[in-house]
């Protein structure tokens, strides 16, 4: 991926880049820190950016009279106010973003799985779980840009899905600094397998955007093109978009393949299909007879290689560690 354009991702800061956790330490994830080499990243911690200090008395999401407010039970501080002014000023000031990393469980990063608690200091029974103060005006400001938690990721499939997204963004972000109609087209042409793969409804319209006479400002197609797009990519493809795909690509081949690699190909996607194999298997075959006969087309399709590989293969479980302990 050397010289391609790098996803801008805001993460929590927490997240293998700085010791700003409440109880002083830090979050190291293999897969964060993987992809930090990987990324431009704007690092971010709300609890900090609203004057708290490290180490700091735990805060936590109370629900009351319906109400969701985020409180430091041993100061008795409501804090709600303070962070809903730096969650909306932060996200305003972003010029350029294509997604979001947020410690899970964070009562200010936190994606679906925070803790509600009622009010007061007694028993501190959970009555409910959401999304943190950040995390949620993450989800109201930017609905259509992938945000994901660390402990998410750690499932392959959403990883995957995750990684598609922040690196096409990433690419539309470049074909949109260069603002002409051919670098529309071109971006277009590359992903046209990937947009088949995940939502051939908008492929549709994205392929007229890209391919007709324009009367729109360039402001207003790339505009238009990446509202699709993002659209496009918000759900994962199901596996009849991905057979889709690789039977389409199979034709390229059909004068030059064996009957025995043709019926091995698609045992695969038979294989595929049922959920007996990975779709990596079927890829790395078709991705081996691109190799061999130089197909060019498909070549320069982002499709078999969306984002830097060695990503893919990064599992180990994440640790909460210590600072001095690093």
């Amino acid at each position: 991926m050397s010289g391609r354009p790098r996803p801008i991702l805001v993460v929590s800061r927490c997240l293998c880049f700085d010791a700003c956790r409440w109880d002083g330490g830090i979050v190291w994830d293999p897969f964060v820190e993987a992809l930090s080499h990987h990324v431009e990243p704007l690092t971010v911690c709300p609890e900090v950016g609203i004057g708290l200090g490290v180490p700091r008395d735990p805060i936590l999401v109370e629900r009351r009279n319906g109400e969701l407010r985020l409180v430091q039970p041993d100061t008795g501080r409501d804090l709600t106010a303070e962070m809903k002014v730096f969650c909306r000023t932060f996200l305003a000031s972003l010029r350029e973003v294509d997604g979001f990393l947020l410690k899970a469980r964070s009562p200010s990063c936190g994606i679906g799985d925070v803790k509600i608690y009622p009010p007061g200091r007694g028993e501190k029974r959970v009555v409910g779980k959401g999304s943190g103060f950040f995390g949620a005006e993450v989800a109201r400001s930017f609905p259509l840009f992938p945000a994901e938690s660390e402990s998410r990721l750690q499932d392959l499939r959403i990883r995957e899905h995750f990684l598609v997204r922040i690196f096409t963004l990433a690419r539309f972000r470049e074909a949109a600094h260069k603002g002409t109609t051919e670098a529309l087209a071109d971006f277009h042409e590359r992903h046209e397998l990937l947009l088949m793969a995940y939502n051939q409804r908008e492929l549709k319209e994205m392929r007229r955007l890209a391919r007709s006479p324009h009367r729109e400002s360039s402001e207003e197609l790339f505009s238009a093109y990446g509202e699709r797009l993002r659209r496009a990519l918000a759900r994962p493809p199901r596996h009849a978009g991905n057979l889709k795909v690789l039977t389409h690509a199979m034709g390229y081949f059909a004068n030059v393949l064996t009957s025995g690699e043709r019926g091995r190909f698609l045992d695969a996607l038979r294989n595929y299909e049922e959920k007996r194999i990975p779709l990596s298997i079927p890829v790395s075959i078709m991705s081996s007879w691109i190799e061999r006969y130089g197909q060019r087309r498909l070549a320069a399709q982002v499709y078999f290689r969306p984002y830097p590989q060695e990503l893919a293969s990064i599992g180990e479980p994440r640790q909460e560690v210590d600072p001095h302990r690093r």
